[in-house]
């Protein structure tokens, strides 16, 4: 790597990279089919993704932050002989130290551009893209090929526990995930998150330190987020592997099908929505019987939080989802007992099934969850929230619910939508909408919609309708 000082109002670098492992050898149609990716309209994609993992730390949740920041920033994937260059100019200069970029800081640079690039190529959705991404099993296959192309996928035994929980949570709250984390990791378990701040931090930085005491030497931080989230959450550095899916449901199906276990820390809106979605799933009755360890836990002051979210999926989605998860508050080693002793079952069970253990392809999941929504003040007034359709279907619907909230909130379409045309309605039967304006408004009172010091203004606003009839015999 070269580099040398930019002018720019925060200090900056113009740099020269070249990649290490997983863009190094490749062949010259392949090197020519990576810089298109990074010309025309993926190049603004390509710029954001790049700046957010650059400026990771940003205090700031807004997608645009850091765009002002650095209006200058750019980045140019370039052909060599035997590989790839990467060209930095008027690049943060928190990411390099004495005129080097940080190691890790380049490492989730070159897995943007290897992810932004795979999607370009094989998943563009033309006829040369290889992928039906009209169906349930192709989204799934394309699901796998990236996690693949990325290479997560490693046949060992099922140790992988996703950590979901909110990017703002308080200290009380975050210090607790870090201690869920020492245990989970003194049991040889390895994190994966959301790749972000505070929740999703807090696990790795507790585990990083079990994973010494332990001399586990190659302990795995796995982060997944998507492009419309990742400048709002910025790859903490604790990440050691990134991958950035193409939207926000294919990155859940790659949490839930890598995944062997699952934490839930308090957090907003979002976790809410990762909830109802593996709710959801695990309602279908071709999933009743798989073991798929799930614990709601957090310290003593967050007791009322999961005490609403209990109450809100009793309300909507019944008992049956209820009996899926178990709550656990203020105590990190009976959740580590928990989910140690789950994935026993989940090894046993993969075993008898003869199912992979790296990739859970017995997991039944309908097109509902996999199709992507894209919230704009249509698609959410036409969302159906109404008890008369299975319960996982409703679970379905709630989860595009809470992603458009999610989307108005940290997004940068969802802002600009929320911008132009005021905020979104989502229209519902009272037994829905009545519980979901209360935990709305308990996130809300609880800070946990936007970073503390913030001022929340709402992008939603909830309309009860009338019940609709049954439908004719």
């Amino acid at each position: 790597m070269t580099s040398e000082p930019a002018n720019a109002t925060l200090p900056t670098v113009n740099a020269r990279i070249y990649p290490r492992g997983g863009l190094d050898v490749l062949s010259r149609a392949e090197v020519a089919r990576l810089r298109d990716a990074s010309s025309g309209g993926m190049h603004d994609l390509l710029r954001r993704c790049a700046l957010a993992v650059m400026t990771s730390g940003s205090a700031s949740d807004d997608p645009r932050a850091a765009q002002e920041l650095y209006p200058d920033f750019d980045i140019e994937v370039l052909q060599q002989d035997r590989g790839v260059r990467i060209d930095l100019r008027n690049a943060p200069a928190m990411a390099f130290v004495d005129g080097e970029i940080i190691r890790g800081v380049a490492e989730l640079l070159f897995a943007v551009v290897r992810d932004l690039a795979y999607t370009a190529i094989e998943l563009s959705g033309g006829e040369d893209c290889g992928r039906d991404l009209d169906t349930s099993a192709g989204i799934t296959d394309a699901v796998f090929g990236l996690l693949r192309n990325a290479r997560v996928l490693q046949p060992a035994d099922p140790n992988l526990v996703v950590c979901w929980g909110g990017h703002s949570i308080n200290r009380d709250e975050y210090i607790y995930t870090k201690q869920v984390g020492y245990e989970l990791g003194l049991r040889g378990l390895d994190i994966c998150t959301g790749c972000g701040p505070g929740a999703m931090k807090g696990p790795m930085k507790g585990a990083t330190i079990s994973h010494a005491k332990q001399r586990i030497t190659h302990g795995r931080y796995l982060g997944f987020t998507e492009p419309g989230i990742i400048a709002a959450e910025s790859p903490n550095p604790i990440v050691n592997e990134l991958v950035i899916l193409p939207d926000v449901e294919k990155r859940l199906e790659a949490f839930v099908r890598t995944g062997h276990g699952f934490v839930v820390f308090p957090g907003g809106v979002g976790t809410a929505e990762e909830i109802l979605y593996v709710l959801g799933i695990l309602l279908h009755p071709d999933n009743a019987d798989l073991p798929f360890p799930l614990v709601f836990t957090g310290p003593k002051i967050a007791e009322d939080y999961f005490r609403r979210i209990d109450q809100f999926i009793g309300e909507t989605l019944g008992v049956e989802a209820q009996r899926r998860y178990k709550i656990i508050i203020d105590d990190p080693e009976a959740v580590a007992r928990e989910l140690h002793a789950g994935l026993g079952e989940v090894r046993a069970s993969r075993k008898e099934k003869r199912d992979a253990y790296y990739f859970n392809w017995s997991l039944r999941i309908e097109h509902e969850f996999q199709h992507p929504f894209r919230p704009t003040h249509e698609s959410m007034r036409q969302l159906t929230l109404h008890k008369k359709q299975p319960r996982h279907l409703l679970a379905a619907n709630l989860r595009r619910a809470f992603s458009g909230v999610v989307a108005g909130n940290v997004k940068n379409d969802g802002i600009r939508e929320i911008e132009r045309n005021g905020r979104f309605e989502i229209h519902g039967d009272p037994e829905i909408m009545e519980p979901m304006d209360l935990l709305l408004s308990s996130f809300v009172a609880q800070g946990r919609m936007k970073l503390p010091g913030t001022r929340y203004e709402p992008c939603y606003r909830v309309v009860t309708e009338a019940v609709p009839a049954a439908p004719a015999a």
